[in-house]
């Protein structure tokens, strides 16, 4: 008799050996939702939010690999590869520097107002006022 414990694990295992992209992608998206949720210092929650988005975007782009494709501007290549995934991480890094220079230029903004990064301390300043 198989033991099925024993199986999943050998699964999660083979999955997690052969699938390096995908599990950089857990990892990546894990720690950045993690420092965005956890941390109160805004400079490292703006660095989360970067981190969570690179594993988003390192999930399109491996979604989107075919082994043997090719651009679809190519007659007769054998199998194609969408082109749509990665025109929406292209966007999406610009979108998401333009968000961080955004983030980091009002964290400057509160450091120089308030004196402090820590989202707690400036829940209580703000709210003295």
């Amino acid at each position: 008799m198989i033991d099925p414990g024993s199986v999943l694990t050998t699964d999660l295992v083979g999955l997690a050996t052969t699938r390096h992209a995908y599990v950089l992608f857990v990892l990546l998206s894990t720690i950045g939702l993690y420092m965005l949720i956890a941390n109160e210092n805004l400079v490292k929650k703006v660095i989360g939010v970067n981190m969570f988005q690179t594993g988003i975007f390192l999930f399109f782009i491996t979604s989107a690999y075919r082994v043997g494709g090719s651009a679809p501007i190519i007659e007769g290549a054998g199998p194609y590869v969408s082109p749509l995934p990665q025109v929406i991480v292209l966007t999406a890094i610009v979108v998401g520097i333009s968000l961080t220079a955004v983030g980091l230029a009002l964290s400057i903004r509160l450091y120089n107002e308030y004196g402090t990064l820590r989202a707690d301390a400036l829940r209580e300043v703000i709210g003295d006022e």
